[in-house]
């Protein structure tokens, strides 16, 4: 198992969104360097706000591929994440929409990136982009292969999707940490913006010997009763006003998790 490069706990990962990317048949598409130059702008907006790390994900690029992001994508991704992690001290993690974990592993290791989050790393989920099938075996041999320090943080029933088979929740994130590789699994709600329960972080975090962090709808009402059980969380939604990171979010977000007492 790989270490979280994360000291503090509880910890706060802000969102970095990019794209459309110029592959991407999203919208009208900017200049790569247009797009590079606002991905640093809210790298440094979260990092002067106080967060511990920043996740870069080609969150603009609707719809997304399964599992095999083109290469335009990925070599794009490469060239931003190279330039973020160039522009901020603090750990900087890769996602590729919609499963694509190996590639976002190359990219991470290649560029200085010290994470990635993947989707469906044990579980088969029903999707807005079909049936996601797992990718630990690819994914962990891949890792092996590279001999990789990059940690990988798993999504347990991940957003937008729903499980194949009713699984409990739990269950699945051990078998993620136990039988898939994961350093540490995520718990979400059911779309962008929305929190799980307290309860289902708790149940997770009860099951693993892993950190578990809230992957989605942390916000300055529900973060002290959700930090309270869990780890960290990755905060994309909050933060924004319009597609901007507004620093001034992040300092109240920042200020009440660290008058948390654990």
């Amino acid at each position: 198992m790989n270490a979280l490069p994360f000291s503090r706990r509880p910890f706060i990962i802000g969102m970095v969104h990019v794209g459309p990317l110029p592959s991407s048949p999203a919208g009208e598409r900017a200049r790569l360097e247009d797009i590079v130059e606002a991905a640093l702008r809210d790298a440094r907006a979260l990092e002067e706000g106080g967060v511990d790390g920043v996740l870069v994900e080609n969150f603009y690029d609707v719809p997304y591929p399964k599992v095999e992001a083109d290469p335009a994508t990925v070599a794009a991704m490469a060239v931003i994440v190279r330039r973020v992690v160039e522009s901020v001290s603090i750990p900087v993690g890769v996602n590729i929409l919609r499963n694509c974990g190996v590639q976002a592993l190359a990219v991470a290791h290649v560029c200085g990136g010290r994470f990635i989050r993947v989707n469906a790393l044990s579980e088969t989920v029903v999707s807005d982009q079909g049936i996601l099938e797992p990718i630990a075996y690819e994914l962990m041999r891949y890792r092996r292969f590279l001999g990789s320090s990059v940690a990988v943080l798993a999504d347990v029933h991940v957003k937008h999707a729903a499980p194949l088979a009713e699984r409990p929740a739990p269950l699945v994130a051990r078998e993620a940490v136990e039988r898939g590789g994961a350093d540490a699994v995520i718990v979400s709600g059911v779309a962008t913006g929305s929190p799980p329960s307290p309860e289902d972080v708790r149940l997770v975090k009860n099951a693993v010997d892993a950190p578990v962090i809230v992957g989605s709808g942390v916000n300055a009402g529900n973060v002290a009763s959700l930090l309270s059980v869990a780890d960290g969380a990755i905060v994309g939604t909050y933060f924004k006003v319009g597609r901007r990171v507004s620093v001034d979010r992040v300092r109240k977000l920042v200020s009440l998790v660290r008058s948390l007492k654990r």
